[in-house]
């Protein structure tokens, strides 16, 4: 049939041309057009030509009804879906094999899963598609128990239920070593062979779990069946090695790869560069006889990590063909480095190509910049523009209100957030509880945790870090506790929060204790940051020789920092015996260490060492440093204003002064009545 011919190769005008000339039209040619249509996914033609076939009062057959709930699927149109279920209800065909299969798959990609099992339930006696069909529904919405239920009853398992299990595992969060079991398990019953995507989804799986024997044994196994050269699978093994830092494998990889395609090339200069081996990555993109924009906005994205911000640019300017995710990249990259105008210029170029990515990066771009109030402002224009936020909007933005100290913005993007799919992300979560941690409200950081279905060691840490925030040392040692009975492994910035919170209310022997567990138990080689942390913890609670001799043993050299926390702590105490010691320590490493001279000069006022103290200015002021002046901030009208003592900048200042005045004279006066 001439229509079938022309539709199968795409003159779809063709096709439809000769059939609009038909004098009369069968379904059969009703169906051929429809399916030409599906398969170049010209699927609002496809949805238009049922219509006008059902109005014309020709009847619909199972071809017609497979067709188009599949693209129903497509588009996850679920109200077009629905209406045409209830046709081959009316009709009768929904027994029929591709028919319910096509419903099947209908409900399972618009994620009514419930529906798709309502119709395996009905129909999987006569139709053994159906097994396959809602386990990858299972897999799709991420019901990984039910979907292994499924596979555990099902009449036959070939390799496409297999390998989609096991795939399924391995894109699920801590699922990997899952899918692993699963492979092996496969090899063991001998039901089937893997195949390539088998091959494939497993070799990644070990990359995500930086297995590097038990990769090398799959890598043998695919050798075995042939699949060595598959490009798709070099790619894989390529990023497998980069993961494992196995630079010399994944270069033998590549090497023998015949004529190696583009993703292969791109996967080895990806993996270079997050080994940070930018240069080997420069030297395989020049080899390329032709890059694409992949290979080069990895290029731009390396150099911009290593902050080689000029060969970024100078790459960028080279493209020979920009793409959004090129710009998006230039927009980040101009905004590290300081250079928001040119961020913001790139921004407004591309206004008709915008992503939520692009949208992402400038809010990005304008916190690392500090201009929070512009990011907040950019957000209320995605709002007004009904752009699609993801899951990097939120985290960005509450990072904005934790910066401006704003608890009522935050309370206002958090009912927004709640609106969204991204409500129950881990990693949206974690920075809702840093943002309320900081802003002040402990107890919507607290309901913010518990709202959280599987909290990862990032949530635990920052509710930890909040309760040191607002010095809950036993709150935090108890919330330590809970995390090692639900066996959360906890990572270098836990022990800052726990530490610290230790620190702040003296928990000395409790601090101690967990310092020393770090290595010997959880595998957490301190760094200066915990040095300092148990510094602070021993400072202040008056132990200062205990602390001064901790510092002197340390296996690694101290910085100011951790110098800095003993320092304060004599001044706490009013210790000018070690805090001129420690100062000395300070200003050895860096000569012009302010607060070393604040401190230290406080500490000689306080013991009543005026001439000490004047000295200590005097030098200050010989070295044309000053002290950040101390600020306060108040939250107005959605606005947030930052003040110092004797400021004067805002135009209503003389106001606030007469005010301020008439409050102290009414104290004075009560105070006086008393």
């Amino acid at each position: 049939m001439a229509i079938s011919k022309y539709a199968e190769n795409g003159r779809l005008d063709i096709a439809r041309n000769l059939f609009d000339q038909m004098p009369t039209r069968t379904v059969i040619s009703w169906n051929a057009m429809i399916s030409g249509y599906s398969r170049w996914a010209k699927f609002d033609e496809s949805l238009i030509l049922v219509s006008i076939m059902h109005h014309s009062n020709i009847k619909l057959n199972d071809t017609t009804f497979s067709t188009i709930l599949s693209v129903c699927a497509k588009l996850k149109s679920l109200v077009q879906g629905k209406q045409t279920h209830c046709l081959v209800l009316k009709c009768g065909y929904e027994s029929f094999e591709f028919v319910g299969s096509a419903l099947l798959f209908f409900y399972a990609n618009c994620f009514q899963i419930e529906d798709a099992k309502r119709i395996f339930d009905d129909l999987h006696h006569g139709n053994e598609l159906l097994w396959s069909l809602l386990l990858v529904g299972y897999v799709q919405c991420n019901l990984m128990r039910d979907a292994f239920d499924v596979f555990m009853k099902m009449p036959r398992k070939d390799v496409v239920a297999w390998t989609k299990l096991i795939s399924g595992y391995a894109k699920s969060e801590d699922g990997c070593e899952k899918a692993l079991k699963m492979f092996w398990w496969m090899r063991d019953s001998g039901e089937v062979m893997p195949n390539e995507y088998t091959f494939d989804t497993v070799i990644r799986a070990c990359g995500r779990l930086c297995a590097l024997c038990e990769g090398k044994v799959v890598h043998g196994l695919l050798i075995k069946y042939g699949f060595e050269f598959n490009h798709s699978i070099g790619g894989a093994l390529i990023e497998f090695y980069c993961s494992c830092e196995a630079f010399d494998d994944a270069m033998r990889v590549y090497d023998r790869l015949v004529n190696p395609c583009l993703n292969a090339s791109n996967s080895l200069i990806d993996g270079l560069i997050s080994m940070g081996k930018t240069v080997d990555a420069e030297l395989i993109l020049n080899r390329l006889t032709e890059a694409n924009p992949v290979s080069y906005n990895l290029m731009i994205k390396g150099y911009a990590v290593k902050g080689r911000v000029e060969d970024s640019k100078r790459l960028f300017e080279k493209m020979p063909h920009r793409t959004v995710f090129s710009l998006n990249i230039m927009i980040s990259v101009y905004s590290k480095s300081g250079e928001i105008e040119k961020a913001l210029q790139l921004f407004e170029e591309i206004k008709g190509e915008r992503n939520p990515v692009t949208w992402n990066s400038m809010m990005s771009g304008y916190v690392q910049n500090n201009l929070h109030e512009e990011a907040l402002e950019l957000y209320v224009t995605v709002c007004r523009l009904a752009i699609d936020r993801t899951r990097s909007t939120f985290p960005v933005l509450f990072h904005a209100c934790s910066c401006l100290g704003s608890l009522q913005q935050g309370q206002l993007l958090h009912a927004h957030l709640a609106k969204t799919p991204f409500a129950s992300n881990v990693y949206v979560g974690t920075s809702l509880i840093d943002m309320y941690s900081r802003c002040g409200s402990i107890a919507e950081a607290q309901t913010s945790f518990s709202c959280m279905s599987s909290p990862n060691v990032a949530a635990w840490s920052a509710l930890i870090n909040g309760y040191a925030h607002h010095g809950l040392g036993s709150e935090a040692v108890l919330l330590f506790e809970r995390m090692l009975e639900q066996e959360i492994v906890p990572n270098a910035v836990t022990f800052v929060g726990i530490l610290s919170a230790c620190a702040r209310t003296g928990l000395v022997d409790e601090g101690m204790e967990i310092f020393y567990s770090m290595e010997e138990c959880y595998g957490v080689v301190p760094t200066l940051e915990h040095y300092a942390c148990l510094v602070d913890l021993l400072g202040r609670s008056g132990h200062l020789q205990e602390a001064e001799e901790f510092i002197k043993k340390m296996p690694i050299e101290p910085d100011t920092v951790v110098w800095g926390a003993l320092l304060s702590a004599c001044w706490f105490w009013r210790n000018m015996e070690v805090g001129e010691r420690v100062a000395e320590k300070m200003l050895g490493l860096d000569p012009k260490a302010t607060s070393a001279y604040v401190i230290l000069s406080n500490i000689y006022a306080a013991s009543g060492k005026w001439g000490k103290k004047m000295y200590i200015r005097k030098r200050l002021m010989d070295l044309e440093v000053k002290k950040d002046p101390g600020c306060s901030w108040i939250a107005l009208s959605s606005g947030v204003y930052t003040f110092s003592v004797e400021d004067r900048i805002y135009p209503d200042c003389k106001v606030i002064y007469m005010t301020l005045e008439h409050l102290t004279a009414n104290l004075n006066s009560i105070a006086q009545i008393d």
